[in-house]
């Protein structure tokens, strides 16, 4: 029982037993997390939502002959017997017919939002509110090449349309003018034929007109987005919140992210969308899906996250603690029992749940310094009073505190947690190897590293001119 060998493969197993309460502490964390995503998500589309614009977009109906077949029953006489049959005739008629969409020459969209945080139980949801300033110039000289013969376009009928993700999130102004005149706006409704929201607005015969600019107010969660819809756009964000995230079918030309918040620009080219300038289909579907860019209000690595990767590291540092434990308990006179092990794993794991259940209430870096530094007294006196560890509980605890400081760094940063922990395994690795390197591995202790951290004195190795007695 005392053969180190032995004693390193009950480890083993112990370690690998380790899996399980991890695990579970890992669904208890998803859970919790799901919880967590769906209020946010409850908050985010009661506050108005994630928010995707798309236009402004002239639309102006076209009216032409239509010509269809129809039948009718006729009457005819053959040797003197009356014999019904039937015919087939063209009906020509003026109606409406699809209409011309007519998108932007020059296009500008400036985007100005604060965020604020809503709160619902022990949960935070940042919400943003916005006003996007939108300036368009409209070019009509190939309206016509458009048509088809006969067809006759009704100008005066024209209305310009915004598409919207929902218009329960329009707050505040909700304005246009046409070269400086005030244009009233309403909703798209189903009469309009429009799948999407959005707003609309009457604007008579556009020929003579140059300049649109609208005014539109938000309340949104989550994300931002826009369509490039004109054959130049210029769009520009700038908010208070500090970590964007930007995503869509465009990156930024350019970005400015501080502290205080951010700002970015892009530039997209007529050649870089694949939406007509003119059509005689709706291209918003078109735009919103495939050309749509923005910003998503980001929380970056939140305790949730880092909890569900403490919890996946956690076999890591169970497996260094028993390691350590091994490596100084007393094997002649009192080693530690297995159970006493299975208590140490337990304790680690229950860590994970405390961290998250602090990070709630007190935010991630004082939870982590609570559970971590209770974790670690715990099973530095347990070492001290159940394993008689002796003086040496105070390398157990040293060995805790340098396992959990790098823990810290590892979840504060995700982009290099792989490499740390691949490390920090590395390094337990090639440190085991070299204090275990004299150990006679099937059968009592060897005289190196190991027994010197008991506090046994190797014998002194005989002088290389001695010669052996007979």
């Amino acid at each position: 029982m005392k053969s180190i060998g032995f004693r390193f493969l009950i480890v083993g197993l112990l370690t690998v037993l380790m899996f399980i309460p991890l695990f579970l502490a890992g669904e208890v964390i998803d859970a919790r997390a799901d919880h967590s995503r769906n209020t946010v998500s409850s908050v985010g589309d009661e506050w108005g939502g994630p928010q995707r614009v798309a236009g402004p977009m002239i639309v102006i109906p076209v009216k032409g002959p239509v010509t269809r077949t129809e039948t009718r029953e006729t009457t005819t006489f053959v040797n003197g017997k009356q014999v019904a049959s039937t015919e087939e005739y063209e009906v020509t008629e003026v109606k409406y017919k699809s209409s011309v969409y007519l998108y932007p020459n020059d296009y500008a969209f400036k985007l100005s939002s604060e965020t604020q945080t809503r709160a619902r139980g022990v949960f935070r949801v940042p919400v943003y509110v916005a006003t996007a300033d939108i300036k368009a110039q409209f070019d009509f000289s190939k309206v016509a090449d458009a048509l088809y013969a006969e067809e006759t376009i009704l100008w005066d009928d024209a209305t310009l349309r915004v598409s919207l993700t929902s218009n329960k999130a329009l707050r505040g102004a909700a304005e246009l003018r046409v070269d400086g005149t005030s244009v009233q706006l309403e909703p798209i409704t189903g009469s309009l034929g429009e799948r999407n929201p959005g707003v609309v607005a009457e604007i008579g015969d556009p020929r003579d007109t140059s300049q649109y600019d609208m005014t539109l107010g938000f309340n949104g969660a989550g994300s931002f987005e826009v369509a490039p819809v004109g054959r130049n756009s210029e769009v520009s964000f700038n908010s208070d919140w500090p970590h964007p995230s930007f995503a869509g079918a465009f990156l930024p030309n350019t970005r400015t992210i501080t502290e205080n918040g951010f700002e970015a620009e892009w530039v997209i080219p007529h050649l870089a969308r694949n939406l007509p300038q003119i059509s005689r289909q709706n291209p918003d579907a078109t735009a919103r899906s495939s050309t749509a860019f923005g910003v998503e209000f980001f929380q970056p690595n939140d305790f949730y996250q880092k909890a569900y990767r403490a919890a996946r590291y956690g076999i890591l540092f169970i497996a260094l603690t028993f390691l350590t434990i091994l490596l100084i308990e007393d094997r002649s006179n009192r080693p530690t029992h297995p159970v006493q092990y299975i208590f140490v794993g337990l304790a680690q794991s229950l860590f994970v749940l405390l961290m998250v259940s602090y990070s709630e209430q007190i935010g991630f870096a004082a939870a982590y310094g609570v559970s971590a530094g209770a974790t670690i007294i715990l099973l530095t006196l347990f070492g001290l009073v159940a394993m008689k560890l002796g003086i040496r509980a105070l390398v157990l605890g040293v060995m805790l505190v340098l396992l959990y400081g790098v823990l810290y760094l590892i979840l504060r940063s995700a982009d290099y947690a792989l490499l740390a922990g691949s490390t920090l395994a590395f390094f337990a690795l090639a440190g085991t190897m070299y204090l275990t390197r004299n150990e006679d591995w099937y059968g009592e202790p060897g005289h190196g590293m190991i027994d010197w951290l008991n506090g046994k004195t190797p014998p002194a190795k005989p002088a290389p001119d001695d010669k052996p007695t007979t």
